[in-house]
């Protein structure tokens, strides 16, 4: 987590204060807690980062069998922005819901996940 919650209600319950005071004492528990989170967004971030490396590691072959610069500029110029935005707000919102799920986690609220 990386800011206060937005909203105004804070944690109801004494389960809620118990995850959190796991949490903040750094017991096994709450060190489960957070090392789900950063699995979560260590995955994120690795499926991000295949999902720009492997078109960056096919593109020279593309190219070369192309063998036409005037598209390979217009590929270079105008073609990749477009995915780049694509997987920067796929991850961006990917990310921000790993972590509302890791607060309702610690609120102790039902994130509907199976």
């Amino acid at each position: 987590m990386t800011g206060e919650p937005r909203t105004a209600h804070g944690a109801t319950g004494p389960s809620a204060l118990r995850t959190q005071g796991e949490i903040d004492e750094q017991t096994t528990l709450g060190a489960a807690y957070v090392r789900s989170l950063m699995r979560g967004q260590l995955r994120t971030g690795t499926v991000a980062f295949a999902a720009l490396a492997v078109p960056v590691a096919v593109l020279p072959l593309f190219f070369g069998a192309l063998g036409d610069p005037a598209v390979e500029w217009l590929v270079l110029g105008a073609g990749c922005y477009p995915f780049l935005v694509l997987v920067a707000w796929w991850y961006v919102r990917r990310a921000e819901r790993n972590e509302r799920d890791f607060a309702d986690l610690v609120r102790g609220r039902d994130t509907g996940a199976p």
